[in-house]
């Protein structure tokens, strides 16, 4: 069957209080991102990993308990120490390929802060522009609360 696709972009923009080193340690070191990235504390935490390098590969994968299952495989593409992150994913929902995007974050110092640039540009596969659309907004959303999140963890640290 051929599944349309729908190509969409968003940005969104953190002010953290910590140094860029901090928010990029916090991307970059695995037991530091299980701290503020996932699902909400009621979902069960399946397979994490995370090899943080240029060609490296992480994967993440959880869910509401006996729901439906979310899978994340990302390759990172480019990475600029306490700069920038470049990478790709796709999201599998219970074993189907619901999305590919590529991702971009950018670390710019900011006093003793960090201005926190994120820039996805997807492929959405859900079969229907309106499932499409709701997927694309519930995507924002998600990245929205990761990054607040992200933001939570750093500025406590």
């Amino acid at each position: 069957m051929n599944v349309p696709v729908t190509h969409a972009s968003f940005s969104l923009e953190r002010r953290l209080n910590a140094p860029p080193s901090r928010v990029f340690a916090a991307f970059a070191d695995h037991a530091s991102k299980k701290k503020w990235f996932g699902g909400p504390p009621e979902w069960y935490q399946g397979e994490s990993s995370l090899d943080f390098r240029e060609g490296g590969r992480e994967t993440d994968v959880g869910g509401p308990e006996g729901g439906w299952v979310s899978t994340m495989h990302a390759i990172y593409h480019d990475i600029v120490d306490d700069e920038r992150i470049v990478y790709t994913y796709e999201m599998l929902l219970d074993g189907r390929r619901m999305s590919v995007s590529l991702s971009t974050i950018e670390l710019t110092a900011d006093g003793g802060g960090t201005v926190l640039t994120l820039t996805e540009q997807g492929a959405f596969f859900t079969g229907s522009a309106a499932s499409d659309a709701e997927q694309v907004a519930g995507r924002e959303e998600g990245t929205a609360g990761l990054l607040d999140a992200l933001k939570a963890y750093v500025d406590a640290a």
